[in-house]
């Protein structure tokens, strides 16, 4: 499905979309149980999970992350 198939939703405003498409993640995400998670997905989880436990120190902190994101501005 397009947007060009539902003319509607092309005469909506942006704000107007957004609020939409907010509304369709919000069903999607209150049925979240029917949505598949690829194997890959899991592994890639897995895997990281894995490096966590093994070197948890190697994480930053919310402070840091913050920090190292404003330094790139």
């Amino acid at each position: 499905m397009r947007v060009s198939d539902i003319p509607e939703i092309a005469q909506l405003s942006i704000s107007e979309k957004l609020l939409l498409v907010e509304d369709l993640w919000d069903s999607i995400a209150s049925d979240a149980s029917n949505l598949p998670v690829p194997q890959s997905h899991k592994e890639e989880l897995d895997r990281r999970l894995k490096n966590y436990e093994a070197s948890p120190g190697k994480l930053l902190s919310l402070e840091e992350l913050q920090g190292r994101i404003e330094a790139r501005k």
